[in-house]
């Protein structure tokens, strides 16, 4: 994690990770976060969200909100239709991006290119697990996207959200035989195995 530290050297004071959490998923949204750390400020632990237990990525969501300039953004599944799930994370990205309190001066995006106007960027191959501010916007995605499934597994008890999240499992295709796609599956997708 040495590129926030380089850029701090160089004058850049709000610098932003931004990342996605569902590009895979047969349905729900995909969700990004944007996240600024403060100079002085460290997140420990703060990882590549996938490497983390769910019980880890909830603590440190809660310190992330607390200690950093944050926000979380989506895409429906309608838009991933629509522009396709690259274009739509990074519609999401943007979004995010968006929504900050902080304009930020420099973005550090996981792997894909923003195209966020004005604001200069670097895309890292496995971000999320290089740089700090990254990790922490992955974390927060996965986060946000899981509790927003959790509560779609409620209205849609048939397809078992709870268990996969909408990523495609046996339990997730054989859900989609018996019943069909619901409004919130990517009807882009292959939905069927």
């Amino acid at each position: 994690m040495n590129w926030q530290n380089k850029l701090q050297k160089l004058g850049f004071r709000n610098i932003c990770g931004v990342d996605e959490a569902g590009r895979g998923p047969l349905a729900g949204p995909v969700v990004a976060g944007a996240v600024i750390i403060p100079r002085g400020i460290k997140i420990k632990g703060a990882d590549d969200s996938k490497k983390l237990t769910d019980t880890q990525r909830r603590k440190l969501a809660e310190e992330i909100k607390k200690k950093t300039i944050w926000a979380v953004a989506e895409c429906s599944p309608k838009e991933i239709d629509q522009l396709n799930i690259l274009n739509a994370s990074k519609l999401a990205m943007r979004r995010a991006l968006q929504k900050l309190k902080v304009q930020p001066d420099f973005i550090l995006a996981d792997a894909v290119a923003v195209n966020f106007p004005e604001v200069p960027q670097l895309a890292l191959i496995k971000g999320d697990a290089r740089e700090e501010c990254i990790a922490c916007a992955s974390i927060l995605a996965k986060v946000y996207r899981d509790d927003l499934m959790l509560k779609l597994a409620k209205k849609y008890p048939q397809y078992g959200f709870e268990k996969h999240f909408g990523y495609p499992t046996e339990v997730h295709y054989f859900a989609l035989e018996v019943h069909g796609a619901s409004i919130i599956h990517r009807q882009s997708f292959k939905l069927k195995k």
